[in-house]
């Protein structure tokens, strides 16, 4: 019996489709490629005429994306790097503007689940966080080599955890004795570190501090600043650019660059709200309760 494939659920699919509204026989881009869901589902819009280029930092995901999108007769790119050097992938496709595209912030349930990946604490894994193998920086030289003061502040910016001061400490007391080296090691360490009472909420308490790491190992909020701009500037007039995002670091980036762009009437902002998932979706993809949808079209 051949292994079955990893399950991933595309967040706000239809909702993400409607706001593109991508033309048969365009170009479109899925610059967060995952495990293909969205992109499968852009690409039955483009038709047969159009083309579609997928873009993932990691290899992994890259692969298992090919497999899903590999019935289909459209023209179709899928290639490993980063949405924040699209221009550049573009030009390498002879490719000038693009009709739409798709950013996917969320780290996939295939990610998450392998826990050889090292991005979560439910399973014992070696304490890695790379989105792509070949970066030489781990979540545990992060943890292991960084000053206190250095790990707090990460801690506290990117994981907004309000007890990062004692996190951190406990990372450093911890790590004099011997090295941190997997997930269960470091979630063990954290929840020791928080008061009792801050272990009974609806996250995990060292969901935070797992995040804020994730985000310092993979660079993700200097990516998504600058590819936002990047993105942006590669769309056709009249083209779409659709951000979903899964915390308030990121919405608040993705929020101001289009409030930017439409204060100076290069944008049109399509989502004067983000648009959030629909309780029915909620309940059969848990993950989906804290995706943001934000939408903006290129006018110039």
């Amino acid at each position: 019996m051949e292994p079955q494939s990893p399950v991933h659920i595309s967040v706000m699919p239809q909702e993400a489709l409607d706001l593109l509204r991508l033309p048969p026989g365009g170009i479109a881009v899925d610059g967060t490629l995952g495990m293909g869901g969205h992109a499968l589902l852009m690409a039955r819009v483009l038709g047969n005429s159009g083309h579609l280029i997928g873009i993932d930092r990691d290899n992994a995901s890259l692969r298992q994306a090919e497999k899903k999108l590999s019935s289909l007769e459209l023209k179709i790119d899928l290639l490993q790097g980063s949405f924040s050097r699209l221009d550049i992938i573009l030009a390498g496709l002879k490719v000038s503007a693009v009709d739409g595209i798709l950013l996917d912030l969320g780290i996939s349930s295939f990610q998450l689940d392998d826990s050889a990946r090292g991005f979560a604490f439910s399973s014992e894994g070696p304490l890695d966080m790379r989105m792509d193998a070949a970066q030489t920086t781990t979540a545990a030289d992060l943890v292991n080599t960084l000053k206190e003061v250095q790990l707090e502040r990460i801690i506290a910016e990117f994981g907004e955890e309000r007890f990062a001061r004692r996190i951190a400490a406990a990372v450093v007391m911890s790590r004099s004795k011997a090295r941190i080296a997997t997930t269960r090691e470091l979630a063990d360490i954290i929840l020791r570190a928080l008061p009792r009472g801050y272990t009974r909420g609806r996250i995990h308490p060292a969901t935070r501090t797992f995040q804020a790491l994730r985000i310092a190992v993979n660079g993700e909020l200097d990516e998504l600043a600058l590819g936002l701009d990047v993105c942006f500037r590669m769309l056709k007039k009249g083209g779409r650019l659709c951000v979903i995002s899964f915390h308030s670091l990121e919405d608040r980036l993705v929020k101001n660059k289009f409030k930017t762009w439409g204060a100076g009437d290069e944008g049109l902002v399509l989502t004067k709200k983000p648009l959030t998932a629909a309780e029915a979706e909620c309940e059969g993809n848990p993950r989906s309760r804290s995706a943001k949808l934000r939408a903006i079209e290129r006018l110039k």
